[in-house]
């Protein structure tokens, strides 16, 4: 049994805790370690030097430490609330929760242990209950910064970062030398899109503590979210000097340097962090998504597999992987993906709901996918900006918002379209979040809209802001998502009427989405269950088309286009990614069979192109019939079209741009109708140009109908002329019967809103005065 503290060892402990105060870490420490010695029962002494070792972020020593507290005193209320910090250390949080709550049972006011057993609970993810104590404890002492703070942060992780503004906001009245509430006010502005705000605050986190790394790195996000790119790599590079360490900011560096084109520099910068952490799937993964970008396709897989052997379970990294195999046409590694993608997606991973429709035809897997994807990118219900008010504009407004006004195939489908648009009873906007080529149809686009708006350098939340105060009543997302789509901006619920409409020829998958314009082939009425949209059919075709698209009058030679002087030309100038092995086989054997006859595509990757002339080679066909195009101005590339015999489209994701390409420029096109909506799309243009006996139900048949075209000459003639009959006298290329069907949709969904009933689908008869009648899903 220890005998009593004698005189000198208090005296020697009393001397130990000056020294801690004082900052004289080793001295103070040793004279703990003598105290302890002579006394091992010494309470005192086990919790200050507990206490030093939680400071040098020593948890598993603190633990300790406070063990032997606690057993020498297990009514200590103060020991159990320093063992459960040391556990917090050591995220042993469900032990921590334990001693916390012996601590307050201890001691029912003990501000301190509730504030701390709010914070355990809020690693854990439970965030109302940690909510609740860190307002116990603020009830027991009002004027507790630290508890206010935390506060405030679980209310901004539960996603109602404006109501954690005040909170954060009266920490720093009771202490303003509190950089971390700074840090955290920052954030929150950030979040409801207050992005100057943000930056002020992280400026002041900042003054206070220079050497605050996170404050940096989070002012550079800021500051990216402004479209001030360079200036926010400044910041990522001052948190770095300060924390060399600190990959994250080294990963917002190299993503900074992605939107400014800097791929290369991206690449050293993901090879600067690997030098620190080899295995770090995300600098990886995003080493491959530049690499990638730079043409570098084998070695963009290489990093994919590395980040995959350093996590198999990253989700980015594998999706990556997939698209790169899909679009590099890499067949052998995709043996084994046709399968594992879907399997991936039907155990609820994460995968890029846009590449998941070139992997799977299944309606509920596409639907859990989109699911997914926004749940990822929208993990919160965000503050809703239209709330149920009916407001009476004098004319219905129409806000097209979009990633491609600009150089992009929904741009050059649809300028007519908003040009046309019946102004006495519409007014259209224009909302752009993508990029400004300054491009012939972008000035054109721009021209077209009653108000266009760059909103590029917004946050989602102001642009969805702007929307709500001009009072749109139709929100229409031409871009789903595609590349720099901004579905945040429709998840704060802008508009009364939100709709899915061109980009992406699927569901997506939100609850902020009441509509999809589609047509009674791409979507028919059954497929409602695996939409969380409402369908709505125009008349004949949902796509939209240009008449002003001009064709260039020169045709060039077969020479110039790389063709050879004589025999048939297949084309197909669909996205090479569509592409698959059953589709490429049927083809091969066409051009077996068909002497002299060559295969006319589209690449702009070298590597595509080895992939599929060593599948032709193995399919015993010279590699050299397999001719590839590249890009050409619009007019260049319509006029080309004329040097092709027959357009083969793809399967299971059709032709959409390329087939309405190819049917304006005369040219014929057989298409096997798939089962879902990207598959069915080329069945629906050619059913509105008065063509539908290209349509075929199977490849069997649609190689039997290629073949057939091909062996009579005469047949293939009479579809050269009826198609070039057909496409001035039928629905597709009638852009003002278009115009009105689509205005007539966007009355019946007006006109269900007015009325106050919820959103339900419908189709627009194809009559000249648009009569509607409801059609049951």
């Amino acid at each position: 049994m220890n005998t009593p503290p004698s005189d000198n060892i208090q005296q020697i402990l009393q001397q130990a805790v000056l020294l801690h105060d004082q900052g004289r870490v080793r001295e103070a420490e040793r004279l703990y370690h003598a105290v302890l010695t002579e006394d091992d029962r010494n309470f005192a002494a086990l919790c200050q030097f507990g206490l030093l070792r939680l400071q040098q972020g020593r948890f598993g020593d603190a633990e300790h430490l406070f063990h032997r507290a606690v057993k020498v005193d297990k009514r200590s209320a103060d020991a159990h609330q320093f063992l459960g910090s040391a556990l917090t250390g050591l995220d042993r949080l469900m032990d921590a929760t334990r001693s916390y709550e012996k601590a307050i049972a201890l001691r029912p006011k003990f501000a301190e242990a509730h504030n701390n057993l709010g914070y355990a609970l809020q690693a854990l993810g439970r965030l109302e209950e940690a909510t609740a104590k860190y307002k116990r404890a603020l009830a027991i002492r009002p004027q507790y910064p630290e508890a206010l703070n935390n506060l405030g942060n679980a209310i901004h992780l539960l996603g109602r970062s404006e109501e954690a503004v005040p909170h954060y906001q009266k920490a720093l009245e009771i202490r303003p030398d509190y950089a971390e509430a700074y840090w955290n006010l920052g954030a929150a502005f950030r979040a409801i899109g207050r992005f100057e705000d943000a930056i002020l605050r992280y400026e002041k986190a900042i003054a206070i503590r220079p050497d605050y790394f996170q404050a940096y790195n989070s002012l550079g996000n800021t500051l990216r979210n402004l479209g001030r790119v360079e200036e926010a790599i400044a910041q990522y590079e001052k948190a770095v000097a300060v924390n060399p360490a600190y990959v994250e900011a080294r990963l917002n560096r190299c993503d900074a340097l992605v939107v400014l084109g800097r791929d290369d520099e991206a690449v050293a910068s993901c090879d600067d962090i690997l030098a620190i952490k080899p295995d770090d799937a995300d600098a990886l993964t995003k080493r491959g998504q530049a690499l990638f970008r730079l043409g570098r396709d084998v070695d963009a897989l290489a990093s994919f597999d590395l980040a995959l052997a350093a996590n198999p379970e990253h989700d980015l990294a594998f999706s990556e992987m997939a698209r790169c195999a899909i679009k590099t046409c890499n067949w052998s590694r995709m043996a084994t993906l046709w399968q594992e993608v879907p399997a991936r997606v039907a155990k609820g991973r994460l995968f890029s709901a846009f590449d998941f429709l070139g992997y799977d035809s299944s309606p509920a897997l596409q639907l859990a996918c989109a699911k997914r994807y926004i749940r990822h990118e929208i993990p919160v219900r965000l503050p809703q900006l239209w709330t149920g008010k009916i407001w009476h504009n004098r004319k219905i407004k129409v806000a097209y918002v979009s990633s491609g006004f600009h150089g992009h195939p929904t741009a050059y489908l649809t300028a007519e379209l908003i040009e046309i648009h019946d102004r006495s009873k519409f007014e259209i906007i224009g909302i752009s979040v993508g990029p400004d080529d300054k491009s012939a149809i972008r000035a054109r686009l721009m021209a077209a809209f009653d108000q266009f708006h760059d909103v590029r350098g917004r946050s989602d939340r102001d642009v969805a802001a702007l929307m709500n105060e001009m009072e749109v009543d139709i929100a229409v997302d031409r871009s789903g998502y595609t590349t720099d789509a901004r579905p945040g901006i429709f998840a704060t619920r802008p508009a009364p009427i939100q709709v899915n409409y061109i980009g992406f020829p699927g569901t997506l998958g939100a609850s902020f989405y009441d509509y999809i314009l589609a047509d009674a082939t791409v979507l028919p009425f059954h497929q409602q269950p695996f939409y969380t949209e409402k369908i709505v059919h125009l008349p004949n075709s949902y796509l939209v088309n240009d008449t002003k698209r001009a064709i260039a009058e020169r045709i060039p030679t077969r020479k110039e286009a790389g063709l050879p002087t004589k025999g048939f030309v297949f084309c197909c100038f669909n996205n090479c990614y569509k592409i698959t092995p059953p589709l490429f086989d049927v083809w091969m054997r066409l051009l077996g069979q068909v002497e002299d006859s060559v295969l006319w595509l589209l690449s702009e990757r070298p590597t595509v192109e080895a992939n599929l002339r060593r599948e032709a080679a193995a399919r015993g066909i010279d590699a050299a019939r397999l001719v590839f195009a590249h890009r050409l101005p619009l007019d260049e590339h319509l006029a080309r079209h004329r040097l092709a015999d027959l357009f083969l489209d793809t399967l299971p994701y059709n032709a959409h741009t390329t087939a309405s390409d190819a049917l304006w420029t005369g040219l014929p096109m057989v298409t096997c109708c798939g089962q879902l909506f990207a598959g069915r799309v080329a069945t629906s243009l050619l059913r509105a140009v008065g063509m539908p006996d290209l349509v075929t139900n199977d490849l069997e048949s649609y190689e039997q109908l290629a073949l057939r075209i091909v062996s009579e000459p005469s047949l293939l003639q009479e579809l050269r002329d009826r198609l070039q009959r057909n496409r001035l006298s039928h629905p597709l290329f009638d852009i003002d019967r278009y115009r009105r069907h689509i205005e007539a949709a966007y009355v019946r969904m007006w006109e269900c809103w007015q009325r106050g009933e919820a959103p339900t689908s419908f189709m627009v008869e194809p009559e000249q005065d648009c009569r509607l009648r409801t059609e049951a899903p």
